[in-house]
């Protein structure tokens, strides 16, 4: 990804282009409560897309029943589509993924998840936009 390929808005513009819980879950870094976003429990194939900016991040081949209650992957879908940031809230030291084209909160990643990469990816539906395939 280059500098020109960023998604920059402001947060009345990020306001205007999605829902209150899009907004607050992806430009604020919220949570949804578990069990309840829509992709938790999805089984269709296909490709997991950036609310924000569209920009693919998680195939659904790599998504597996991590019993959470949010949509949780093994891996991105390309090197680079996903960043990562040291997340300290709540008292706890976690890693915070985010869109790496727009900065978009998507969840956090945790090292339980299953082979090959051992990594589970904990995304919020609110992140996401389903395009089936």
């Amino acid at each position: 990804m280059t500098s020109s390929d960023r998604i920059a808005r402001s947060a009345e513009e990020w306001k205007t282009a999605l829902t209150e819980e899009q907004f607050q879950v992806a430009r604020c870094g919220g949570t949804e409560r578990a069990f309840t976003g829509e992709y938790w429990n999805l089984k269709d194939s296909g490709m997991y897309h950036c609310i924000c900016c569209d920009a693919p991040l998680f195939d659904s081949k790599t998504k597996f029943d991590s019993g959470t209650g949010w949509p949780s992957f093994w891996d991105g879908v390309t090197a680079g589509a996903i960043k990562t940031k040291q997340d300290f809230s709540y008292g706890m030291a976690r890693t915070e993924i985010q869109c790496a084209r727009c900065d978009a909160h998507l969840g956090h990643v945790f090292s339980d998840g299953p082979a090959p990469t051992g990594q589970r990816y904990c995304v919020n539906s609110a992140s996401l936009r389903f395009e089936k395939s």
